[in-house]
């Protein structure tokens, strides 16, 4: 009698820590219980394209000019990052178009002469 109430205890907790991690990944951001990664975080997918001094075009990617390890970019840092290209002489434009991703949603952007269009 004694393993059978330990083995209901055992699989009554289990039970509840998956339901109390499952509720991680629902799309209440903010509230109690859930995982703030996945409320706060911006990812951004773009093709960027920029053009030369002389009007070569080359593709750019705004990954190469990040640190080791991060992924997470939202439209500040893109911007920083192509501030940066553009300010060093490199590109004289930089143009491209892609998604946002975020708690709101999913959203496109739009890099016009340089400059992040949401």
């Amino acid at each position: 009698m004694h393993v059978s109430v330990l083995s209901a205890v055992q699989i009554t907790v289990t039970t509840a820590l998956a339901a109390w991690m499952a509720t991680g990944f629902t799309r209440l951001p903010g509230r109690w219980l859930r995982w703030k990664m996945f409320c706060r975080a911006t990812f951004t997918i773009i093709s960027l394209t920029g053009t030369t001094k002389d009007g070569r075009t080359e593709p750019v990617n705004v990954y190469d000019y990040l640190s080791p390890g991060s992924f997470i970019l939202g439209p500040p840092q893109l911007q920083a990052v192509i501030d940066h290209l553009a300010r060093s002489g490199r590109y004289d434009r930089i143009d491209g178009h892609g998604r946002i991703l975020s708690a709101p949603g999913e959203q496109p952007v739009e890099v016009r002469d340089s400059h992040v269009v949401l």
